[in-house]
């Protein structure tokens, strides 16, 4: 039941009245506080009364009142009790807990629960009471306030396709978006206990950040690879500013990352692109200006063995010398043609394991003859790509030569592993134990015509590669120098 205070003094002001509800099962103390409300002070209070827990929380419930005034004491219940029950409710008018005794754990119980405010009434008076509920009021209309902020800026964090975190002024995650979850593979509550280094695939470019961030307080558009959960690396732009405290100090920092390992990717493709280009307008060129003057000498040749006596020792020497070079200049300019122009594809949804394991086949008796081993792990499942089966045989059989041949007889470990990446890719990885590859050397590996062999033209892997930019694929090598190197060719997944 609701009582309604009617005997107000008459208000001229044309200020809102503000509607307080005292929840209170003794009427005497209901009498006192209308007394209290009634004072000219509180002319823009209106006070309704309910005297048990059940009607007042069906009230809050209704969200017809401004103010709680609730009492500790409320039969079986307390009015923490309510306070807590109302706020599981989802109520945010502000509640001031009214207690007959001085209870210092009484007090702390309501503030943490967020009572708006504690009054002991046998202290109470008009002026008190009435500058409690206005402040409690102006407190929640902040509250909201900031609330709304909250979640708009919230909002924006969350739904944000960039990658946001926030860290504390030692450099550690304290909160994260989905974002950056997706992009390194760890939840909010995995970054707040990490290891920062551990994202980080060279640990000098954290201790280059951390001393330009502290230096400047900020970073901007800062490149480095991360390295995933899941052991995937990506490319990076990090840019970090810091929030400084009262006193101008960093006290916690701010930051995006923005994942441009496609971009790069992309940039890298059409450099290829341009490389192969340009390869096959050399290779066409020296095709014409080369093959022309080598036919006619191999038609001198023939016709000069006819002019020869057939029985001559040093006739036959000489001419089968200039008979295999001059094949052998027709073969590395067919090679060169076929290593730079684009290719015609017979794709076909293809089990790349399957694939793998055929080519590897070709470079068994190799490992074999070298007393090599060979160590397999291939996806349990069904890695399909649209591949041309025949061309990507070509394109890993000259890395798994590559590989052999860069390892020691007896001592060689070649282990080939395929499997799916969470962002739909099928992939194989090649891994020697040889001797590696520098990272000067490593820049230039697919580059036409460069070989660190003492025979051979160097377009092996530049074929490798225009074959995998074909299947719209991408190749990684990491390599240290005696340590070994790992190729890595991925493919899109074929949908199903």
């Amino acid at each position: 039941m609701i009582t309604q205070e009617k005997a107000l003094p008459v208000i001229t002001s044309k200020q809102e009245k503000i509607r307080v509800l005292l929840v209170e099962d003794d009427e005497d103390d209901y009498v006192l506080t209308r007394t209290l409300v009634s004072a000219p002070e509180n002319a823009t209070i209106r006070l309704d009364w309910i005297d048990n827990y059940a009607d007042a929380l069906e009230a809050i419930q209704r969200k017809e009142f401004d103010v709680y005034l609730v009492d500790y004491r409320l039969g079986e219940y307390t009015g923490i009790d309510l306070i807590q029950e109302a706020f599981r409710l989802g109520s945010s008018a502000p509640m001031i807990l009214l207690t007959g005794q001085d209870d210092l754990a009484v007090d702390y119980s309501a503030l943490e629960l967020g009572a708006a405010d504690y009054l002991v009434k046998g202290r109470i008076d008009p002026q008190l009471l009435g500058r409690s509920i206005r402040y409690a009021l102006r407190q929640a209309e902040t509250l909201a306030e900031l609330v709304k902020n909250e979640n708009k800026y919230r909002a924006l964090f969350e739904r944000s396709v960039d990658a946001i975190f926030v860290m504390d002024n030692q450099m550690v995650f304290q909160d994260a978006n989905p974002s950056v979850e997706q992009l390194l593979g760890y939840n909010r509550d995995d970054l707040k206990k990490l290891n920062v280094a551990r994202l980080f695939g060279n640990v000098d470019a954290l201790r280059e950040i951390r001393f330009i961030v502290r230096k400047h307080n900020q970073l901007k558009d800062y490149e480095t690879t991360l390295v995933s959960h899941n052991g995937r690396k990506r490319t990076c732009m990090i840019s970090i500013w810091s929030v400084d405290d009262t006193s101008g100090h960093p006290n916690w920092y701010q930051g995006i990352i923005r994942d441009v390992t496609e971009q790069k990717r992309a940039q890298q493709d059409l450099i290829v692109a341009e490389k192969l280009t340009m390869t096959g307008k050399i290779a066409r060129s020296i095709a014409h200006e080369v093959r022309n003057p080598l036919t006619n000498l191999s038609l001198a040749l023939e016709q000069l063995k006819e002019e020869l006596p057939e029985n001559d020792e040093y006739t036959v020497v000489f001419t089968d010398i200039i008979h295999r070079n001059v094949e052998r200049i027709g073969q590395l300019i067919t090679e060169m043609l076929n290593s730079s122009k684009p290719r015609d594809l017979d794709r076909k949804p293809q089990n790349l394991t399957m694939i793998v394991r055929d080519t590897l086949h070709l470079v068994s008796d190799r490992l074999k003859l070298k007393s090599m081993q060979l160590i397999t792990d291939f996806c349990k499942g069904e890695c399909i790509a649209l591949l041309d089966h025949e061309q990507i045989k070509t394109a890993l059989l000259n890395i798994l030569i590559n590989a052999v041949e860069a390892m020691e007889p007896g001592r060689g470990i070649l282990r080939i592993t395929t499997f799916c990446t969470d962002d739909d890719q099928v992939c194989v990885e090649v891994q020697d134990n040889g001797s590696g590859i520098s990272e000067e050397n490593r820049q230039r590996l697919f580059d036409p015509f460069f070989t660190a062999k003492s025979t051979g033209m160097g377009l092996g892997l530049t074929t490798t590669q225009n074959i995998i930019n074909s299947h719209r694929g991408n190749i990684e090598v990491m390599s240290k120098l005696g340590e070994g190197t790992t190729f890595r060719i991925c493919f899109p997944i074929a949908e199903r």
